[in-house]
């Protein structure tokens, strides 16, 4: 009976850690950092190219990866009101991206119970709590992105969006739609976007 009570209880705070450990990795999202020059008259502009070469094409070729990020950037432009242009456009559009491996190694306070050398204790009785430190190794990628929009005349920044996260196995496996969703978060802090959404 004392076993069971403990049994019931054991699974009841380790449903409780689920729960806990889920809610903190939902809340734990992205993390979007903005700048913007407070002089630029975003009001004036009206189209928009990209930088050549691009920060993603440091190899001296297009790459895939470039192709996705100008396709979800020219969609997000044109959706502020942008018009794309090859030629002379208002605005440059650059982007640069980085995935990096991390570590992360957490030691926490633990116990359990001592059953006895060879478990004989089990299903009778508990002896004392053994306490220890449990230590979590976790391995895991970090993306990184960043984009700039610059004045086309006068050659200076006027925006910039960073986006930071962890990368999934999902992720990985789909760039195109990880990299839309991302540029897709960077955005939607455009002052334009924001002053549309504030109307």
């Amino acid at each position: 009976m004392l076993y069971s009570f403990f049994a019931r209880t054991y699974r009841l705070l380790l449903a409780a850690g689920l729960v806990s450990l889920l809610a903190a990795c939902a809340s734990s999202g992205p993390k979007v950092h903005t700048d913007y020059d407070a002089g630029a008259a975003f009001d004036s502009y009206r189209s928009f190219g990209f930088v050549e070469p691009l920060g993603t094409d440091r190899s001296g070729y297009s790459t895939l990866i470039t192709a996705h990020f100008k396709a979800a950037a020219r969609q997000e432009m044109e959706q502020l009101g942008y018009t794309y242009r090859e030629s002379n456009p208002d605005l440059l559009v650059n982007f640069f991206s980085n995935t990096e491996s991390r570590t992360d190694i957490r030691t926490r306070p633990g116990s359990s119970w001592n059953l006895g050398y060879y478990g004989y204790r089990s299903g009778l009785y508990f002896g004392f709590p053994i306490h220890h430190a449990e230590t979590n190794t976790r391995h895991y990628k970090v993306g990184t992105l960043n984009i700039d929009v610059v004045d086309a005349k006068r050659e200076q920044l006027v925006w910039e969006g960073m986006i930071e996260g962890r990368l999934s196995r999902k992720d990985m496996e789909n760039p195109r739609a990880t990299i839309a969703e991302a540029v897709r978060q960077i955005f939607a802090h455009y002052p334009t976007a924001l002053a549309t959404t504030e109307e």
